[in-house]
């Protein structure tokens, strides 16, 4: 029993807040409270089937219904209704439309339970009967011209809304304006008759639509007098004498009307009288409002809404020529019952306590408040502490048998409110309604309410504790709420955790757990970024979700385009795929632009993040293509209008053009205007019939053109221009071979194309000589051999000729020079360069255009072998006028003669008188071997090669030998020694510091220096080494083995030497540093000798200078080529050659390559060199 009146003021205190909005458990008792019913006045349509009233309710136990009409209690008789046997569980009924009639009248329903009655407000139910005009004979009415009248319609009351029409028999409205008018009565008022108004057949009809009812009332005749004069005076005007004007409604001075506040106010003032009276209106006082409408020609004052402030007194004034009627509307304003804020509510008190209902409501006039309790009348009772103050009733010491529905019912003229207030009086013990170890699971951060709805009586207090632990839980994170929930904000990991509820008061307590378990918070760790894309390519974009582990069965990542979750299809053909933290996109296509969204969401949370995908596409074809004439037929102005450029702008629009008479179909372009311009001006040709079109272009690449214009056809005209690019060659050495590039077909502007040569001898002849071809090339024969000519060419055809020439000089055919140079002169600049003079031949003898001279040399024997005569050829040309040159790669210690001629493009001239001249002995190459060997403890056997090229006589060579620190790496000291004997190759030094490492340099020496040193690193033997080594060195295999093979080596390196000599000059052995890339050199020089064919033809006419071994051989390149194997000999041949040239840098004024084969010269030593770099003309 105690849990049950728990529950039950469980119960109430929720009535007494919000009853509608609690959840209240179906066990727990309650009293009956209305949750809906049916609002009147409910009017039955004859259309009706039945008509259902409804009254439901909850209570616990289930209330029952029982239902009142007219005050009396009301029973649904069993044809009447098919709902009858449910009236004690529902309270529903329905009525049959058949026996309506006697059903109407007002009903209020009652739900009881045995705690108490909730009742409704009444219900009415309108039956109304079927509108018809009453059967009468209706006598006619007769009146004098200019009289007022008034047909009287008085319709039936019905259904509204309800439309009232004057017609005749013949359904013709009658005509109404400002003398004849209906009035919202529904009668016809004439200001004043007159002889039209005669007739038999006035009809009033009233349409009740809503029930689709048109009823009419008998028709009514009228016949209009004459006006007769009284005088045969007045019978000179016709027309009825004037009459001021009287109201034919409202009657009297002054009419009330009372209206409710919200309601539509109307005023009338129908007026008689000749001529017809206007209407004003005035609101006494004050001003109209300005929502205040005229209608009904002004007759008609309407005022939607009215307001408290319309309230007053209004006046309308009846004016014509005579006079002036005048009639006054009090209006007043007043409203139905209304609650000032709200119905009263439920309450829950203790037992002893005193209890106030109070019933605040608003109306004019005041309402009446009639109190119930239960719906029995409650009455003072001062005896029993029960006193009702008008509005208010007060329960002092209140006991639990004053529990129960209390009704206060407010009620005027206008209307009634109702309200239920119920009213429990006990002590109980808390009870919690909030589940048990309910959990809350919460994402790190979020805030969290964890409820406790617990009832009593006293109202019981809630506190909280953690983990069991008696302390209330503290700190400015938590907040205990009046509703008594726990609130935390932002919630950490360590507030996991179990909750108690405890909520307690005078009868008892009762306590809950509640579970907080707070989880990591989803978020995306790699999310999609914007991109642009190509349309056609693949589009990817990445999400990668991090989320708590134990939130993994819940968790659902997708994809939304434009607020839409993407599905995507399991089809092969599908362009969609999601795997791996990735959306891709294939073939990327413009409806795939937009917001992508990747969502990763679980049961408690979600996160995502946005991207903008954007497709580029190559722009949409330019539309409505428009040709607009300029200031001739052949000028135009082409307009279009651009296409979508897909997020590209575009660059630049191109015109193309299509011409049916040359290439019928082929499209060319013609013109290109900036992107942002789409318009073009085009200059066209004569004679042909276009059509044009036009394709944007932006990043992406040229979009698709647009359709083609209509054909334009250009008239024909003369030539623009005239041929271009004219050659004049001479074949041969007596004629004169002219070609030219010829007009375009389209550039023919007309038909029979021809064009005009012109030429003469220049500053000789004064007349030109004239021919027209139709051919594109002209021959003039027997000329002068290399004599300059004038010639010009001019287009023309049927319709005239193109514009005047320019004038182009060319020359006749060349032939051979005639001539040889003269005063041929050398100086011998070091062992491998010379530098060769001349005397440039006469101008008269070159006949032709001077191409550059030829430098011939003949190495015939090397003062080394002076006996064997050698026939070693070579050449070198030289481009342009000039009169010397730097001639290299001269073998030193060697007797040379030397020629020159000059060269046009015809061929060569005869060589001049051959020079003779010697190069001067220089310095050794490097040797190519050096071997140490038999090292003791002071002493070290160095075995060598000779060098490969002597350069001269050899005399013997330089040894420098280094004591170095092993540990720096430093030289501690410094000999050197010199051995002579040419043919010596190998040396014991003695006098060596023992277990010492010593550095070795050894250069091959002649008359002129010594050349480049080989290095060779060895060390002694320590005292202990040496002993063993005396012991049984000579008895050693390895000694014997080791000697034989130095000389094996020797032997092999003296072969390859003497063979390569014999090769024209490309020598083995190791270059010096710096040398390394000429012989990379050699390598190209090779190569090209095998692939001669490959550079020929760009050395006709480019090549700077040309070397070969022999006339009948030439080189295939120019100096870039030349291989590095010469030593730069002695000292000399390493010096500066700039001291021998015109200007200093790489080239001199004469082309000679000083800065390219020779060092810089500092005090006569080597230095190092950077080889030969690449010459172009």
């Amino acid at each position: 029993m105690r849990l049950a009146g728990s529950l039950q003021l469980v119960v109430l205190l929720a009535l007494s807040t919000a009853a509608k909005d609690l959840n209240i458990p179906p066990e727990v008792e309650q009293l009956p409270t209305i949750v809906f019913h049916t609002t009147g006045p409910i009017i039955a349509l004859p259309s009706d089937n039945n008509v259902t009233i409804r009254c439901e309710a909850r209570g616990n136990p289930p209330p029952e219904y029982r239902w009142t009409k007219d005050d009396l209690d009301f029973i649904p008789p069993q044809p009447a209704t098919i709902r009858s046997y449910q009236l004690a569980t529902d309270g529903t009924f329905v009525l049959q439309n058949k026996s309506l009639a006697r059903f109407q009248g007002k009903y209020r329903c009652y739900a009881s339970n045995k705690l108490g009655t909730a009742m409704t407000e009444t219900i009415e139910l309108i039956v109304p009967s079927m509108p018809k005009f009453p059967k009468e004979t209706v006598e006619p009415i007769v009146v004098e011209e200019g009289e007022p009248f008034v047909l009287q319609c008085n319709p039936p009351k019905g259904i509204s809304p309800r439309k009232i029409h004057w017609m005749s028999i013949g359904l013709q409205h009658i005509e109404q304006d400002e003398r004849v008018s209906m009035g919202t009565d529904g009668s016809l008022y004439f200001a004043h008759a007159l002889q039209k108004d005669t007739r038999q057949d006035y009809c009033c009809f009233a349409d009740f639509f809503r029930i689709r009812t048109i009823v009419h009332k008998t028709a009514m005749a009228v016949q209009v007098k004459p006006w007769t004069p009284q005088y045969e005076s007045d019978s000179s005007d016709a027309s009825p004498p004037v009459r001021a004007p009287v109201l034919l409604l409202p009657s009297g001075v002054q009419t009330e009307h009372v209206l409710l506040k919200g309601a539509e106010l109307q005023l009338e003032c129908l007026p008689g009288g000749y001529p017809t009276p206007k209407v004003e209106w005035m609101k006494m006082g004050d001003k109209l409002t300005p929502r205040a409408t005229f209608d009904n020609f002004g007759k008609l004052l309407t005022i939607a809404a009215i307001e408290e402030s319309d309230e007053g007194k209004y006046m309308c004034i009846a004016k014509n020529s005579v006079g002036q009627a005048v009639h006054y509307f009090d209006v007043i304003v007043e409203e139905s019952p209304k609650w000032l804020t709200e119905p009263p509510h439920s309450q829950l008190t203790v037992i002893g306590s005193d209890v106030h209902i109070k019933c605040s409501v608003s109306g004019k006039p005041q309402p009446d408040i009639m109190w119930r309790k239960n719906g029995h009348i409650f009455e003072d009772d001062p005896l029993n502490n029960k006193r009702v103050l008008d509005d208010t009733i007060v329960l002092h010491n209140a006991m639990p048998d004053d529990s129960g529905v209390y009704q206060c019912e407010a009620a005027n003229r206008h209307g009634v409110v109702l309200g239920n207030v119920n009213i429990m009086i006990m002590n109980t013990a808390p009870l919690i309604l909030t589940q048990d170890y309910q959990e809350y699971a919460m994402i790190l951060g979020e805030d969290v309410a964890m409820n406790c709805s617990a009832f009593g009586s006293p109202p019981p207090t809630i506190s909280w504790a953690k983990d069991e632990t008696p302390e209330t839980i503290e700190g400015e994170r938590f907040v205990a709420l009046q509703n008594g929930s726990l609130q935390i904000s932002s919630v950490e990991k360590k507030d996991s955790g179990e909750y108690v509820c405890v909520a307690d008061n005078s009868e008892g307590k009762s306590s809950i757990t509640a579970v907080l378990a707070v989880k990591d918070p989803t978020r995306i760790a790699n999310g999609p970024q914007d991109m642009q894309v190509i349309s056609g390519t693949t589009a990817q974009l990445m999400c990668q979700a991090e989320y708590d582990k134990s939130l993994e069965d819940s968790l659902e990542v997708f994809w939304i385009k434009d607020g839409e979750k993407m599905t995507h299809s399991t089809e092969e053909r599908s362009r969609y795929f999601v795997g791996d933290g990735m959306l891709q996109i294939m073939n990327v296509n413009l409806s795939d632009e937009g917001v992508y969204t990747c969502m990763a969401r679980t049961r408690l949370d979600e996160a995502n993040i946005t991207a903008f995908l954007t497709v580029l596409d190559v722009p949409d074809a330019p539309q409505n293509l428009e040709i607009s004439g300029l200031n001739n037929l052949r000028n135009i102005r082409l307009d279009w209008v651009p296409g979508s450029d897909h997020n590209s702008s575009v660059i630049e629009f191109v015109v193309e053009y299509e011409e049916s008479q040359w290439e019928p179909g082929k499209w060319k372009e013609l013109h290109k205007v900036p992107g942002s311009q789409a318009t073009a001006e085009l200059a066209l040709h004569g004679h042909l019939n276009y059509q044009f079109r036009v394709y944007a272009v932006n990043a992406v690449g040229p979009g698709p053109p647009s359709e083609p214009t209509e054909r334009y056809k250009t008239p024909p005209a003369a030539p623009d221009r005239n041929p271009e690019n004219i050659k004049i060659q001479g074949h041969l050495p007596h004629q004169m071979d002219i070609t030219w590039e010829p007009l375009f077909p389209v550039e023919h502007n007309g038909p029979g194309l021809e064009y005009k040569v012109s030429y003469r001898k220049l500053a000789v002849d004064d007349t030109w000589t004239e021919h027209l071809v139709k051919r594109h090339s002209f021959v003039v024969r027997n000329t002068s051999t290399f004599i300059p000519y004038e010639i010009k060419i001019q287009s023309k055809n049927s319709h005239g000729w193109g514009p005047e020439p320019k004038i182009t000089t060319g020359y006749s055919g060349e032939d051979v020079p005639t001539a040889a140079p003269r005063d041929v002169a050398v100086e011998v600049i070091n062992t491998t360069v010379l530098r060769v003079s001349w005397t440039p031949v006469p101008p008269a003898t070159l006949r032709g255009h001077l191409r550059g001279y030829h430098v011939h040399w003949l190495r015939k024997r090397s003062f080394l072998n002076p006996d064997r005569i050698l026939d070693e050829r070579h050449m070198l040309s030289f481009p342009g006028k000039r009169t010397h040159a730097i001639v290299p790669r001269l073998d030193a210690f060697s007797e040379y003669t030397l020629t020159v001629n000059v060269f046009n493009k015809k061929g060569n001239g005869p060589s001049s008188d051959p020079v003779s001249f010697t190069t001067p002995e220089g310095v050794p190459e490097q040797v190519p071997i050096l071997t140490t060997s038999n090292a003791r403890r002071d002493s070290i056997r160095l075995v060598w090669g000779p060098p490969p090229v002597a350069n001269g006589i050899l005399t013997g060579y330089l040894l420098q030998y280094h004591l170095i620190n092993e540990t720096t790496k430093e030289v501690v000291d410094s000999r050197e020694m010199n051995i002579t004997g040419p043919d010596t190759t190998h040396w014991q030094l003695e006098g060596l510091e023992g277990g010492s490492l010593y550095l070795f340099h050894l250069s091959a020496c002649t008359r002129a220096g010594c050349g480049p040193p080989l290095s060779q690193e060895s060390s002694t033997v320590t005292p202990a080494r040496v002993a063993v080594q005396q012991r049984g060195i000579s008895t050693k295999g390895w000694f014997i083995g080791t000697m034989c093979a130095v000389a094996l080596l020797t032997l092999i390196v003296l072969i390859v030497c003497f063979m390569r000599r014999n090769q024209g000059g490309k020598y083995a052995g190791t270059p010096p540093p710096g040398r390394q890339d000429m012989l990379a050199m050699d390598k190209v020089k090779e190569k090209e000798d095998i692939h001669p064919e490959e550079q020929s033809q760009a050395m006709n006419d480019d090549t700077f200078c040309e070397y070969s071994d022999s006339d009948e051989k030439p080189l295939r390149g120019s100096l870039c080529s030349l291989d590095g194997d010469d030593a730069v000999g002695d000292s000399v041949s390493r010096d500066s050659l700039v001291d021998y040239a015109d200007g200093g840098g790489e080239f001199s004024e004469d082309g000679s390559f000083i800065g390219e084969y020779s060092g810089h010269k500092q005090g006569g030593s080597v230095t190092a060199h950077n080889g030969f770099g690449p010459v172009t003309a």
